[in-house]
């Protein structure tokens, strides 16, 4: 278990009811989906209009995919985020490219299905704000994460980051309890484990995985 309360991002949110949601459920981040092959994509500007009740009460998110400089800057501009999350194969180097042309913090998402990812992840350790550890997706996935697959926790036992990352892939309200006690992550993310079909969110499973989250803490 965490040495401290773990935090909770919901992420690939879309509709005013689903931020309130995940507000009123004491939510630390909530993401939004810059991706358009992501049943969760939004535009910036939807984006932004979601977003606002969160100002002062959650850090916001922007998912994206190997952006491009023009995306990154429309969306810096647009919903002016807390963090860009890079979710593609974008390097060290390209973090650290996004963080100065943006000014904003950088999340670096890696996959991890073998030991062997997780020396991949410990080369973004201090590049990125924060690393978000989800399961790899199968080789004929269309998005590269959000599948609702879990990797082998086992995989994290003696792993440590010099900061707080998030644990992601498969989590639930059911399981994710077991994973926080299990890996000590001091932040989760979820997305299709809050969903009642692709990209819905249902506010119920939101809050039961919110109120999972508190257990773990306790």
């Amino acid at each position: 278990m965490a040495s401290t309360p773990p935090k909770a991002k919901i992420c690939g949110l879309s509709t005013p009811e689903s931020v309130t949601t995940a507000l009123d459920g004491g939510a630390a981040f909530i993401g939004f989906v810059f991706f358009d092959k992501s049943p969760r994509h939004v535009s910036a500007e939807t984006a932004a209009r979601l977003a606002a009740p969160a100002r002062g009460r959650a850090k916001t998110v922007a998912v994206t995919v190997n952006p491009s400089d023009a995306l990154i800057d429309e969306i810096a501009q647009t919903l002016k985020p807390d963090f860009i999350q890079l979710h593609g194969g974008e390097s060290p180097a390209r973090v650290n490219e996004v963080r100065t042309r943006t000014g904003l913090g950088v999340i670096k998402a890696v996959s991890v299905a073998e030991r062997s990812d997780l020396d991949l992840a410990r080369g973004f350790d201090g590049a990125a704000d924060h690393l978000l550890l989800d399961a790899k997706a199968p080789p004929d996935a269309a998005l590269p994460g959000g599948n609702g697959e879990a990797f082998d926790w086992r995989l994290l036992a003696g792993i440590t980051f010099s900061r707080p990352w998030f644990l992601a892939g498969g989590l639930n309200p059911w399981n994710v309890e077991a994973a926080l006690r299990q890996t000590g992550a001091p932040f989760t993310d979820v997305s299709s484990g809050v969903e009642r079909g692709p990209g819905v969110k249902d506010p119920a499973l939101i809050l039961a995985f919110l109120e999972a989250v508190r257990r773990a803490g306790a």
